[in-house]
Formats: C-alpha cells, structure tokens, sequence
C-alpha cells in the first residue's frame, strides 16, 4: 500500500511539473548552439490574464549561437539581452548577438563562485544539495543582479522583446523568472514548476556535464547531479531568504527592485493580457 501511494505521489507531482512542459513545441525554441531557450509566455495569473507569449525568453549560455540562430532571434524581434553571468564568465564565452542589441552585464554575487565551490570535491552524498541551497539562500546579491533586469524589461519597447540568461540558464536564471513571474501574479506553484523545467529542457546537456565532473573532476555523481539539477527546495530557499530579510516578496520587490505600485501596473499593463 505505502508503495502504491509513493508511485501515486510520483505520478502527480511529475505531472505537475511535466504540465509546464507539455507545450514545449511552442515554448522551446530550437537552437543550435543554446540550451534551455523557452519562451515565459503562457502562464496564467492569479487574476486569470495570461504572460503574452514572444515577449520574454530565458535561456542558456549564449556564446555559441550560430547565423542561423541569430536569424531566429531577430525574427522574434530578441534585440535585449540580459545577462546574469559574472565578469569572468562573460568575457571567457562573450555572448554573440545581432548588430544593435541591447546588451547589460549584472555580475552581481557571480564573481564569488569559486569561493562557493572550493569545497565541492570533498562533498558526498546530499553535501550538493546543502551547497546549492547556500548559494541559493544568499539574498545579499539580488538587488544589484535583478534590479537592472526589471529595469530592462520596463525599457523594452512594446513591439521587442528580452532574452535573460547565465551559464546553466537554471540558477541565476531560474530565480530571476521565479521573480518576474511572481511581480505578475503568477501562483507560486506554477512559478516552481517553471523552475523545475530545467530538468526537462537541459537532460542531455546535464547528463554530459555530470559524467564530465565526475570523470575529469572527481566529483561524486550525488553531488554532481545536485549541482546540475534543480529541486524545489533549492528556490524555495531563496523565496524564504528573501521573507527573512525583507519581510515579503512584495516588499523586496517595492523598496529594492523599485516595482512600487505604479511600475508595477506598468510591467503587467506590458508583459500580460
């Protein structure tokens, strides 16, 4: 009985997460030489509007975009970017992008990461897990790495669109989608269920890079899958830091991101209908 209601439990929480998904012809964009390139349209607020599709993109790495990929970033009329990498990270993988794109380093928190990882070859087990709700649950950074992001979207000219991404397109990405779409009144288990799409949109490239920590790097593979997977308690962390801090989301959103009532009727006025 107790294993008919685990597989039970199973079935519903992946089909939970698997609804985010289940329209990805339309919400992937095929790239050849970027992973995790999803459109964040589709969504269904609170208040029952919905996020307009082709106007926000999250993704991966850029660097290795190639003409023709570029080509479908113009003709989805892409001419922002985003991007929530470090300085180093940048400059060793510059993003390549359409001539006139409007283009904004936040590096904010990600020069830092090697000090995060130092340990991480000495980490078994759930070791990975505890590392990535650290990192996670370090709000100190997220003023100066999202406010710059919101302002580009407030920027964006009605008939354009923005594309925000880091490496894995799953961490610092992941958590600066959870915010948008919370400011939109997106219910938060749809929010969760977006983050968890990474698993989805990344399989092949996280099951090559998982064998490549553990083979080249030592790493123990717990620890690697951690790593280069998503799970909900990592965001969750960083919503929970976030109410410790400020005392609300919505309060963080307000004093620290600026969305004060009137941006904020201007970003839904924008992003929904």
């Amino acid at each position: 009985m107790k294993k008919i209601l685990f597989l039970f439990t199973l079935a519903i929480i992946s089909h939970s997460v698997f609804a985010q998904v289940a329209d990805s012809t339309k919400r992937k964009v095929n790239l050849q030489g970027a992973v995790n390139f999803r459109d964040l349209g589709g969504y269904t607020t609170q208040d029952g509007h919905h996020v307009k599709w082709g106007k926000i993109y999250r993704s991966a790495d850029l660097s290795k975009l190639t003409d023709a990929d570029l080509a479908e970033l113009k003709n989805r009329k892409i001419t922002y970017d985003v991007d929530l990498r470090g300085t180093q990270e940048s400059k060793a993988a510059p993003d390549r992008l359409n001539p006139n794109t409007d283009y904004i380093l936040c590096p904010a928190g990600s020069e830092n990461l090697g000090e995060w990882m130092k340990n991480i070859g000495t980490l078994k087990g759930n070791g990975g897990d505890s590392l990535m709700t650290v990192f996670y649950a370090n709000s100190q950074y997220f003023k100066d790495r999202y406010k710059p992001f919101f302002d580009k979207l407030l920027a964006v000219p009605n008939q354009e669109s923005l594309v925000f991404h880091c490496s894995a397109g799953k961490d610092r990405t992941g958590i600066g989608a959870a915010l948008l779409l919370y400011s939109l009144g997106v219910p938060y288990d749809v929010i969760v269920n977006d983050y968890l799409a990474s698993d989805y949109y990344r399989k092949a490239e996280s099951a090559r890079s998982v064998a490549g920590m553990v083979q080249l790097m030592h790493i123990d593979p717990e620890v690697a899958k951690s790593m280069l997977g998503v799970k909900k308690e990592y965001i969750d962390a960083s919503f929970s830091a976030i109410k410790t801090q400020y005392g609300s989301v919505d309060n963080f959103l307000k004093n620290e991101i600026g969305l004060d009532a009137a941006k904020t009727k201007m970003l839904k006025n924008k992003f929904l209908e």
